[in-house]
């Protein structure tokens, strides 16, 4: 199961951090992604990590400003998300795959099978 945590209100400019926590002791073993889904939109995808290089993928919308990492040892995925700006208002999942890496699909919720239950980003203007 995945469990994310650290969503919450923030001014424009400003940063949170993330952080999806598995208690699978497979996690590593997993590609992991964030997706977020703002009210009235379709989810979309924010960000992933591949298990074995650590190697990330960014939505050009948020590119530069938020950071994937992961640490192992922790069962744990950050987002760090810098200069928040009010359009990344948000309810943020993280989801997890331990299928064969295909990188074209790796953009979208349905390569993922497991999901953590969201945390809500509100930015302010």
């Amino acid at each position: 199961q995945l469990q994310a945590s650290g969503g919450g209100l923030v001014q424009a400019g400003g940063s949170l951090r993330l952080s999806c926590t598995s208690s699978s002791r497979t996690f590593s073993s997993n590609h992991v992604g964030w997706f977020r889904q703002a009210p009235g939109k379709e989810r979309e995808f924010v960000a992933a990590i591949r298990r074995s290089t650590g190697s990330r993928h960014y939505a050009d919308s948020v590119k530069d400003r938020f950071t994937i990492s992961r640490i192992n040892v922790n069962n744990t995925v950050y987002l760090q998300m810098n200069s928040l700006k009010p359009e990344d208002t948000a309810v943020y999942y993280c989801a997890a795959t331990s299928s064969r890496l295909i990188v074209s699909s790796i953009f979208h919720s349905t390569y993922y099978d497991y999901w953590g239950q969201g945390t809500e980003v509100t930015v302010s203007s």
